[in-house]
């Protein structure tokens, strides 16, 4: 009895050993399966994905070729529209900002006219001659009348354009030089600023002070390009402004780039806070406070990405001090 005992349980050991090595197999073959369908998904999410950033970018490539064909061609329009597609998409994206700040200042140039005799600006022809007119012109700059000193010049070289050519040079870059300082500084009118100042420039070369105000004109306008389509950059360029020429303004908005800065840098601070960036939004409002008020938005979002990001501690309550005083030591008779 015992020898068979000893003869069949060796079989049914071995039964069970083979039963254990299929499902052992069978698992792995399971997690092997699994293993190639989620690194399949995975591989197919990230081709997917490459090919989309592809394609994006294969189309910002394209738009920023053709905005730089039409702003070659002096479509300025079309090539602002271009870029500023790219600046949408890719705010970081090279060259774009610059053309289409370029296409902006091409658009300045063309819808500003040349300054030309009008009939509230352009005096009565003077027939005593050109001596009179040279005279007339003279007496208006002198008297800070810049339009109808420009159109009375204009008038002399039509009459003789060879008359004290020197001195009427001289006289033109005067003229033109302060009537575009006169636009950006008091009228608000940027482009006719820059316009009239790269006018004079063509008899001379500008002042430092002239060039700076054509300079923040400039980058005023490259700034206002941003407004509301890229508040990250607003903040960028007008920030610059508001450090060394705050009061540089437009008549479009009645705004100066300091309180242009203030309003962008809210309104950054609420993109970030809804971002769930709190301390980069509480940031934006820290700097927008030093030019001014808050609005009831950026108040509101400010307290709260305060208390998400400065989180008041516990303070440990005092614990209570026992002194004991020491017994008296009693005495021996």
């Amino acid at each position: 009895m015992s020898e068979y005992i000893e003869e069949t349980q060796p079989i049914k050991i071995k039964k069970n050993t083979g039963k254990k090595r299929f499902w052992i197999t069978l698992l792995g073959v399971i997690v092997i399966i699994a293993l190639g369908i989620f690194g399949g998904y995975n591989s197919g999410i990230k081709i997917r994905t490459d090919a989309e950033t592809t394609m994006v970018s294969g189309k910002l490539d394209e738009q920023f070729q053709l905005g730089a064909v039409a702003l070659a061609e002096g479509r300025y329009d079309h090539a602002r529209q271009h870029f500023e597609y790219i600046v949408q998409n890719d705010a970081s994206y090279p060259g774009a900002a610059e053309g289409m700040a370029q296409a902006i200042l091409g658009m300045s140039f063309t819808a500003t006219p040349k300054p030309t005799a009008t009939p509230t600006l352009t005096p009565t022809p003077d027939m005593r001659g050109v001596e009179a007119i040279f005279a007339n012109a003279q007496q208006l700059i002198n008297a800070g009348d810049w339009p109808n000193a420009l159109a009375a010049l204009d008038q002399l070289r039509q009459e003789d354009p060879n008359f004290q050519t020197a001195k009427v040079d001289s006289m033109y870059y005067f003229a033109l030089r302060y009537n575009g300082a006169d636009k950006i500084a008091k009228e608000g009118d940027l482009e006719g600023g820059i316009y009239f100042l790269t006018l004079a420039e063509r008899f001379g070369p500008l002042d430092s002070v002239g060039n700076n105000l054509r300079e923040n004109a400039r980058l005023y306008i490259i700034a206002a390009s941003f407004w509301e389509i890229n508040w990250e950059q607003a903040v960028n360029y007008f920030g610059q402004l508001a450090t060394y020429a705050p009061n540089v303004w437009d008549n479009a908005s009645n705004m100066t780039a300091g309180e242009r800065y203030r309003i962008a840098l809210m309104r950054y601070g609420d993109q970030l806070y809804n971002g769930g960036d709190n301390c980069g939004a509480y940031a934006q409002y820290s700097n927008a406070m030093a030019y001014g008020a808050l609005d009831e938005l950026a108040t509101e979002n400010s307290n709260k990405a305060y208390q998400i990001c400065y989180p008041p501690t516990n303070t440990p309550e005092p614990t209570a001090i026992i002194i004991e005083t020491p017994s008296e030591t009693p005495t021996t008779p």
